[in-house]
């Protein structure tokens, strides 16, 4: 009998707490929309659908984990967010002063507002890169790189934000 109680209590503790989910966001309750503008694109070289493809991956990322209602200006929450950042660097020289391997690393600049919590704002930049063998050209690989550099920033993105981790 002890342990039922015991138990009824953590979960009534766990759920009037009120902001906590088990997504593992911390949205206040009476936070309801989020605005998502496109990405804007700043970096000096030029990817032409990398833009296209965070926003809707961002967009994405809140709707499925969150219980916010998307709205096209003016939500409680918005994020704001421009590439900065698109580069590819070589990683590994070979004796013959040769790439052996290569970095793409993507940056992303932030502005997340929370109109009801000022608090909670958040103004960061985020990169990540992949590597890939010197002798496939960017063009070949790019796209499976770039998918996969927009998933770890957006998880990113997302917990620093919503998650506040």
């Amino acid at each position: 009998m002890k342990r039922l109680a015991v138990i009824l209590s953590l979960g009534l503790l766990a759920v009037s707490c009120g902001i906590y989910s088990f997504t593992g966001t911390s949205i206040q309750p009476d936070v309801q929309t989020i605005t998502i503008p496109y990405v804007e694109y700043k970096a000096l070289r030029v990817n032409p659908s990398l833009a296209g493809e965070l926003t809707e991956a961002l967009q994405e990322k809140f709707r499925r984990l969150t219980r916010l209602e998307q709205v096209e200006s003016d939500g409680d929450l918005e994020l704001v967010a421009e590439v900065t950042g698109y580069d590819v660097k070589a990683t590994a020289i070979t004796a013959d002063e040769l790439a052996a391997q290569n970095r793409l690393t993507v940056t992303v600049k932030i502005e997340f507002t929370n109109r009801k919590y000022p608090e909670d704002d958040v103004s960061q930049s985020f990169s990540a890169y992949e590597d890939f063998d010197a002798t496939a050209s960017l063009d070949a690989v790019e796209a499976t790189l770039c998918e996969t550099i927009i998933e770890k920033i957006v998880e990113d993105i997302f917990n620093a934000t919503v998650a506040q981790w």
